[in-house]
């Protein structure tokens, strides 16, 4: 029979009676009726409060699902009215002593529910007699009473004693008691300013043996656990690794990701590269697995990949077809695979993700084509021997006169031009011919800068520039930059066809807008021409910074920092937890004799205990200051902006000093230590307002607070 008849609004003086009826109840079963109407009511946000004294009565009645019920009553009020919990304590007293371990586990995990402080004093004792109770039910609950404590009463936890209970059952004998004990120790651990869980081999093995037996989410407790595990010698993490790796064929998708979580956490401590091969090459089984799962489990996964492929590119190198988007997927998922796509894209297999991403560009959903054809030109950066054939797609895509692919494409096209010098100014011509279909900042942006940047090129890029600039004022930001820059270059090529429109765009620019990067810019430009225009070429038409796809890579650190996170919110969002979650602590790779040095880019080897002689260094690395030294004018070059930049020559800026690119290199190389707790615990201050803890997790002492207490079981 459905519950669904109790989901009615009951009158308080009804329950009531039902409550105290002296009528015969055999097996409770109108007791049980009334409480379940009871809950309902309370369900559906009805007070019910009223009835405490009559439910309370019914503690006494020794049925399991009638105390459930009784407690689930109390748990709610208790909060608001805890003198109610007052009432119920010589209850519980008796019920963790029952015979029924079943009731006795209900007791305790009910008391541990209740934030009252005198029952809360109660616990103590009974709560220490059944993390030693005989039967692992009571055990495995009390172990988790126990973190709920910690959250209430952090002192009273660990003053108690009940943090070295916790270590003990860590060699339980039921697997489940030992599940619960991790989890217990896992979240005081992330919890706790001073508590910090360290596991050696000999608790790491025990904990392994015991995942054979323990639930899917016990397993994924214990694998969770292993992450504070930090091996000494190379040959301890490849055999926890080889140990877990049965893990990684489990059908719970969270206990899949949680082990890639803690292999991936080894191979750090992997000395040997055919080790770390091998454990990819295991990696990639399960993950291509995780796609054939529901969407949501499949964007969680992608998201997972994502990281995992930036730092070990040769997992999946193989797998591209299995990111191949599906007709019935829904965007978010594609969008996910694109990237992914992207990414594993190398020269032997880029004609197929470029015919995909041809067939992709054709669809119907806007956001998934913006992409898709995005996607084509990054591409071409990517990849030099496929350039040609991006761009001939790319006009493909452009002669289809869809207005978003007409913009994506100019967007890309630029870059392309960028990282291809003279190969492909052949299309100018046809991008000019879709100046019309421009409606997007960044689209209009990137054809004024093709338009300025081959001024000398397109005969009537005068008369091009001119009709942007009609709207210039109206227009934003990005826009303004650009026209202000592409009419300079104009000018300076062709000085003749410029000279109109120069005094006009600097009038503007810095008289009748109120972005100060552009006004800035205005002075800038309006100075150089006034006074050397040799300078101004130089500066203006100097050679432009060297464009790859690393550009798109993540940052190494936070990238380190996530996938110590994989398997949870952070490596969806590819944020670290301590941005969105107050008090988190942060997660390191923990110095140790295995631990490998980091790459932080080309010629950066960092170990994570260097940063302090790269720091010691810093006292001598002085700022450099950029030069202002003013050149000689060559007006002569400037004939026809003589008279208007001699009348109306801008007053002098403030001069800014600007630290070096040296100086900037060097705080680069700072942040690129995993170590680094000083650093971290500074820009997590800065990041998280609401952080109160500032304590560091190797064993130095809190801002006027306790030392660190290092359980190293």
């Amino acid at each position: 029979m459905s519950d669904a008849k109790f989901f009615q609004r009951g009158k308080i003086q009804e329950l009531r009676i039902e409550l105290n009826s002296d009528k015969k109840d055999r097996g409770y079963t109108r007791k049980k009726a009334t409480l379940k109407k009871i809950v309902a009511n309370m369900t559906m946000g009805n007070d019910m409060s009223s009835l405490y004294p009559d439910v309370i009565a019914c503690m006494a009645i020794p049925v399991l699902e009638v105390k459930k019920m009784v407690y689930l009553f109390l748990i709610n009020y208790a909060k608001g009215k805890p003198e109610m919990a007052l009432e119920a304590i010589s209850t519980f007293r008796r019920d963790v002593e029952d015979p029924n371990p079943l009731i006795r586990a209900l007791a305790i995990r009910t008391m541990g529910y209740i934030h009252v402080d005198k029952v809360t004093a109660c616990l103590i004792q009974p709560l220490r007699h059944c993390m030693r109770d005989q039967d692992p039910y009571v055990r495995k609950t009390a172990a988790v009473c126990v973190a709920k404590l910690f959250m209430q009463d952090r002192h009273l936890v660990e003053n108690a004693g009940f943090i070295d209970q916790l270590r003990e059952m860590l060699v339980d004998s039921n697997p489940s008691v030992v599940a619960n004990a991790v989890a217990a120790l896992t979240e005081i651990s992330e919890r706790s300013d001073h508590i910090q869980l360290k596991l050696n081999m000999a608790v790491a093995s025990k904990l392994v043996t015991a995942l054979n037996e323990c639930s899917e989410w016990g397993q994924t407790y214990i694998l969770e656990s292993l992450m504070f595990v930090v091996p000494q010698e190379p040959g301890d993490a490849e055999m926890l690794a080889e140990r877990i790796a049965p893990r990684l064929q489990h059908a719970n998708s969270a206990v899949v990701l949680t082990a890639v979580k803690v292999i991936v956490y080894l191979m750090n401590y992997m000395s040997k590269d055919e080790d770390i091969s091998n454990m990819c090459k295991k990696l990639s089984p399960p993950l291509v697995t995780l796609l054939s799962s529901g969407p949501e489990v499949q964007y969680v996964g992608l998201r997972n990949i994502l990281l995992v492929i930036q730092k070990h590119p040769e997992i999946l190198k193989n797998d591209i077809k299995i990111f191949f988007c599906k007709y019935n997927d829904p965007i978010y998922v594609k969008m996910a695979k694109l990237e992914i796509m992207f990414r594993l894209a190398n020269e032997h297999n880029v004609e197929q993700v470029l015919s995909e991403l041809k067939e992709y560009a054709t669809e119907v959903d806007v956001d998934f084509v913006r992409k898709a054809v995005r996607s084509i030109g990054r591409l071409a950066v990517k990849i030099e021997s496929t350039a040609q054939r991006c761009v001939e797609a790319l006009l493909e895509l452009i002669q289809t006169k869809v207005n978003y692919v007409v913009q994506e494409s100019i967007v890309v096209i630029k870059d392309i031009f960028r990282k291809y010098p003279n190969q492909y100014e052949s299309i100018i011509g046809v991008l000019c011919e879709n100046l019309d279909n421009l409606d997007e900042p960044e689209a209009k942006a990137a054809m004024i800068w093709i338009i300025g940047q081959y001024a000398d090129r397109i005969e009537n890029s005068d008369e091009l520039l001119d009709d942007f600039l009609y709207t210039f004022l109206e227009e934003t930001v990005e826009v303004q930059l650009a026209l202000l820059t592409a009419t300079v270059k104009l000018f300076i090529k062709r000085p003749t066809a410029g000279q109109d429109l120069v005094p006009k765009v600097l009038k503007w620019a810095t008289e009748e807008v109120d972005n100060p990067d552009l006004r800035d810019r205005g002075y800038i430009y309006w100075r150089l021409l006034s006074t050397d225009v040799a300078a101004a070429k130089a500066v203006v038409l100097s050679e432009k910074p060297h464009i790859s796809t690393e550009t798109d890579n993540m940052d190494p650190v936070l990238l380190e920092e996530l996938l110590l996170h994989i398997a949870s919110l952070s490596a969806i969002y590819h944020k670290a937890p301590t941005t969105f979650i107050p008090h988190c602590k942060p997660r390191f790779l923990i110095p140790s004799p295995a631990l490998r040095r980091q790459n932080y880019g080309p010629g950066r080897l960092m170990h994570s205990d260097s940063y302090s002689s790269v720091h010691s260094n810093s006292s001598d690395h002085h700022q450099q200051l950029s030069g202002s030294s003013q050149p000689q004018s060559s007006s002569s070059q400037l004939d026809p902006l003589d008279e208007f930049m001699a009348s109306s020559t801008p007053a002098k800026e403030p001069h800014h000093q600007r630290l070096s690119y040296h100086e900037q290199s060097f705080d680069q190389v700072a942040e690129a230590s995993i170590g680094n707790r000083e650093y971290y615990d500074q820009k997590i201050n800065a990041e998280n307002p609401y952080r109160t803890d500032t304590t560091s997790t190797s064993g130095t002492k809190s801002g006027g607070g306790d030392d660190l207490m290092s359980f190293d079981l």
